[in-house]
Parts: structure tokens; sequence; C-alpha cells
């Protein structure tokens, strides 16, 4: 590939990155808004102030290549957000909504960790050195989240099992109706 096409893809990438986390923006005082537990909608107001930080970096990098970057929409990132949105509006008891949140907003994550580790390899074979490091400073943010939610769904999902055992439904594993497929021949 040559760099020149590599460099268009590079920026492309950047826009699509850029309208992510704009649409982040818009997203996560909703999900704040939603979350019951303190220490959830603690972690989605601190990650609103970050991604605010990324699309700052996001416009630094575009400033230094003489590039605007408007003109694309991040579709990807529209639909994780309408899934989250459905989360938001289910009658869910206060823990569940809680948990299923948490898969919302990882799966944000995993997509952002995705396009940030591809405009970071990008941006090190153009030797865009001042992006790198901009784009690897948000990339670690991105993990660092995920982690962080990660360890709050340990404590939030037991929750949510212990309230559909007082409600009467079982999630054992024991008590499963659910049976194993059967195993696949090889030949």
């Amino acid at each position: 590939m040559q760099e020149s096409a590599l460099k268009e893809r590079y920026i492309d990438e950047l826009k699509d990155i850029y309208s992510a986390e704009n649409q982040l923006v818009k997203a996560l005082p909703k999900m704040a808004k939603a979350a019951t537990s303190d220490d959830l909608r603690a972690g989605f107001e601190e990650h609103l102030e970050q991604t605010k930080g990324h699309v700052q970096r996001l416009e630094q990098i575009f400033e230094a290549l003489g590039e605007k970057p408007t003109g694309k929409k991040c579709h990807g990132m529209e639909g994780l957000i309408t899934e989250g949105s459905e989360v938001i509006e289910e009658d869910l008891e206060d823990e569940v909504r809680d948990a299923a949140l948490i898969s919302a907003a990882q799966r944000v994550e995993h997509y952002e960790i995705a396009a940030y580790g591809t405009v970071c390899t990008y941006a090190e074979l153009l030797g865009e050195d001042y992006a790198v490091q901009l784009l690897q400073e948000t990339l670690n943010e991105e993990k660092a989240t995920d982690e962080n939610l990660t360890a709050l769904s340990k404590d939030i999902n037991v929750q949510a099992a212990e309230e559909n055992e007082e409600e009467g439904e079982s999630i054992s594993p024991k008590k499963s109706n659910h049976k194993r497929p059967p195993a696949r021949k090889t030949a």
C-alpha cells in the first residue's frame, strides 16, 4: 500500500473516531443518569470528562495534519449507542439495568480500543510521532475504562443475580434447562 493511500485511510479512520467520540459525549450523560449504582454513575461521569479530552486530542492531531475532523459519521458507534438507549428504556430492576449498562458500555469500549489500536499503528507507520503519543494515551485510557467496568460488573452482576433469585428466578447452571450441543465430529 502506498504511503499516500495509507495516509488517506488514516485520516478517514480518525474522522470516524472523532464522530464516535462526539456521539459518546452526548450519550454518556444519559447512561450516567440511568445508572442506579453510585460507582457506575461516577464511572460514566469520569469517562465523559475523559472522552471530552479524547475529542481535544483528536482535534490536535487534525490541526497538525492540516485537516478538518468533520465529514464522516460513525455508524458503528451510532448502533452501539442505540443499543445502550434501548437498555435505558427497558423495564428492568435496578441491578439488572446496571448490569446491562455495563455490557453496553463495554461494547463501546471494545469498539474504541480496536479503532484506536488501528490508528495508532497507522500513525506509527506514517511516522506521525506526535499523533502516536496522543493516540496511545487515549488507547490506554480506553483500556483502563474497560478494566474498571469489568471490576464494577463483578459486584453489580452478583446483585443482579441475587435480584433474580429473590423473584424466584434461578440462573444457577445446575438448574438450567439448556442442554449442551452435541460434540462435533471431525474427519
